[in-house]
């Protein structure tokens, strides 16, 4: 029962895979729609890609200041657990 589970996922995960592709490249053969339709489009698509844009930034800098902070939390105030420095 295990072993099918084991291969069942996998193939699973392949076949969604095909069928996004599937559903992908018949979407792009359809129209785009009139030009009004596509000049909105390209305004929402702009919008989007900075909204986008300022996330990542704003996620960048969290994060390096979390890595900052545990850095100096683990090395600095000596909390890292030295008995497991040999997995690096």
């Amino acid at each position: 029962m295990d072993s099918l589970l084991f291969l069942m996922i996998p193939l699973s995960a392949f076949a969604a895979l095909c069928f996004a592709y599937y559903f992908h490249k018949q979407m792009m053969k359809e129209s785009e729609g009139t030009p009004q339709m596509v000049k909105i489009a390209a305004a929402v698509r702009k919008g989007a890609m900075s909204y986008l844009k300022q996330q990542y930034k704003v996620v960048a800098f969290v994060f390096l200041g979390l890595v900052i902070l545990f850095s100096i939390m683990a090395y600095g105030f000596q909390v890292q657990n030295h008995g497991c420095l040999w997995l690096f």
